[in-house]
């Protein structure tokens, strides 16, 4: 099959980039590839990982909604993934590209998401609420904040002791294995012809998690296993935004 010609967009670090980028490219018959990297920031370290990977790469204006659109239509774009990307996607984007954006949540939503929930802020919820699994989200990107139909979710439990960097650092790992199964499965439907229906994966093992953390978790709508795709080194929390939005 063609591979579909796919942005990624990202405002900081970038591990969710790398993982996306090295599955693709690594994949036997790939369903996607990265093409483009756009930032809404100038100084953010994903555009230095793009550019030692060969990978087109350059700032956006984020609340340019038309130019955004025109730069991803005039480089032929078939799908975007939002990586850490923390700014809302423009209207006229989503509309052009609906069911073909993705955006990753570190959490079970519809809990902990919407406006100024991200990163840090979003494990801190976790924490002060006293739930014992958490997890992430990878859905459909719509004009509301983390409303779009989700295609995949995984828990992750919370342990006795944790603190937000801990649970952070777990969310993360399993963001590196679900975004790439996720990603590759929707392409593989755009290029079929069909909208992407939710990820079908088995029930979840929490590797060291008590007992009673497994059973939570299995009881939950929420029943996903991601594959055991090996995550990149040197992964860090996404930067904040500037404006609060939540969008990854």
């Amino acid at each position: 099959m063609t591979p579909i010609p796919t942005a990624i967009l990202a405002s900081g670090s970038g591990s969710n980039f790398v993982a996306l980028a090295e599955d693709a490219r690594s994949h036997p018959d790939p369903a996607w590839l990265p093409t483009l990297l756009l930032s809404d920031r100038s100084e953010a370290p994903v555009l230095e990982r793009a550019r030692k990977r060969g990978i087109a790469h350059r700032t956006l204006d984020p609340t340019d909604g038309t130019a955004l659109r025109n730069l991803l239509e005039e480089a032929g774009i078939g799908m975007v993934l939002l990586a850490g990307y923390l700014r809302l996607v423009p209207d006229a984007v989503v509309s052009h590209f609906r069911g073909r954006i993705l955006n990753i949540h570190p959490a079970l939503l519809p809990a902990f998401g919407g406006r100024g929930m991200y990163g840090t802020r979003v494990h801190e919820a976790v924490l002060a609420a006293g739930v014992r699994v958490t997890g992430v989200t990878i859905h459909l990107v719509d004009e509301r904040y983390d409303e779009g139909r989700i295609l995949a979710q995984w828990p992750v439990p919370v342990l006795a002791g944790d603190d937000a960097g801990s649970v952070g650092r777990r969310v993360l790992a399993v963001e590196h294995r679900l975004y790439p199964a996720v990603a590759d499965h929707v392409a593989r439907a755009l290029a079929a012809g069909r909208d992407p229906e939710p990820l079908d994966l088995p029930d979840p093992i929490l590797p060291g998690a008590p007992l009673e953390l497994l059973e939570a978790a299995s009881g939950a709508s929420h029943r996903r296993r991601p594959p055991d795709v090996p995550s990149p080194p040197d992964g860090a929390p996404p930067a904040e935004s500037r404006d609060g939005r939540p969008n990854r």
